[in-house]
């Protein structure tokens, strides 16, 4: 049995300090729990407005996940990392 991949898109807009912090602290938490196991995808919605209406985003940042599904939304600069892991129901490896 393989392992799930993981399929998360970041939404931004703009390289602000906390666009950059949020893409910061998601590699974090995914390097540290999914190892080898993710892709993510940024989109600056400030280049791509219109993507925005596809997921809903109402806010920025805003993180996605598409797979597995069912998706999930996490709004802010995910610096917490347990509201992350719950948000994204990921079993935090410790």
């Amino acid at each position: 049995m393989t392992k799930p991949e993981w399929q998360l898109k970041l939404y931004v807009a703009g390289h602000t300090a906390k666009s950059m912090a949020a893409l910061d602290n998601l590699k974090h938490i995914c390097e540290t729990h999914l190892a080898g196991r993710y892709s993510i995808e940024v989109v600056d919605l400030l280049v791509n407005p219109q993507l925005a209406a596809g997921d809903q985003i109402l806010a920025v940042p805003t993180l996605v996940r598409k797979v597995p599904e069912p998706m999930r939304k996490i709004i802010g600069d995910l610096s917490n990392e347990e509201r992350v892991l719950v948000g994204l129901d990921v079993r935090p490896l410790r």
